[in-house]
């Protein structure tokens, strides 16, 4: 009895480390060191990686709510962002989509398995590529991962820059607080489930969508209720 319960006991653990993988979200692993954080107050610091503008920021206005609305070639999604949580990232993400940067990129990560994400977000679609610019972490005191959530995902522990993922369903693991939050679905989660249940492209639980996911357009419009 104590040898098969043993024996259990190990294959939890490995299948929870194998799906504990998808969880990293990052491109160095889990032990890498981040680097030095930038200085507060949403300082976006170049990477030398482009020529891209930097955003600029403005407490006040970067505070005002707005909603995000991608068009992709298999359906819409809306986003409500959380500017009064994560101004540093919905600064950013509003910065980037007005002037184009996700037009025409594809989701280039579907998770199938222990977590259920689809990571979008970065233009060579082999996500390593970043904006030209990274900032801190915020938002991340308490932060939890269930269906609708959008969250900023990571080239490099420590760096946001463009890329991010939604969330699908609710995950089975235990996501730690390492990403910030910094949206929410309000319509299309129904596009993102036909999506997931496609599949990825080679049948594993970590890979492309087996259907391309073409973002069309990103539109943000600031909310009329001012809240």
């Amino acid at each position: 009895m104590a040898r098969a319960a043993a024996t259990a006991l190990a294959a939890v653990t490995a299948c929870t480390s194998l799906a504990w993988g998808a969880v990293l979200l990052t491109g160095e692993s889990a032990g890498a060191k981040p680097p030095a954080p930038p200085p507060p107050d949403c300082a976006y610091t170049p990477t030398g990686t482009g020529k891209s503008a930097l955003p600029s920021f403005d407490s006040a206005a970067a505070a005002r709510p707005y909603t995000a609305t991608l068009v992709t070639n298999l359906g819409t999604v809306t986003i409500e962002a959380l500017t009064g949580r994560a101004p540093c990232a919905t600064n950013s993400f509003a910065f980037l989509a007005r002037k184009g940067y996700f037009d025409g990129s594809r989701c280039h990560r579907l998770t199938t398995k222990g977590i259920f994400v689809l990571d979008c977000g970065d233009p060579t679609g082999d996500g390593k590529a970043d904006p030209g610019y990274f900032f801190r972490d915020e938002n991340l005191a308490g932060a939890s991962y269930p269906a609708g959530t959008v969250a900023m995902s990571k080239v490099v522990p420590g760096r946001n820059g463009s890329q991010f993922f939604i969330s699908y369903a609710d995950p089975e693991l235990r996501m730690p607080p390492e990403w910030t939050p910094f949206g929410k679905v309000t319509s299309g989660l129904d596009v993102l489930k036909k999506i997931a249940g496609n599949g990825t492209a080679d049948g594993s639980s970590d890979g492309r969508p087996k259907d391309p996911v073409v973002i069309q357009s990103v539109t943000v419009q600031q909310r009329a209720d001012g809240r």
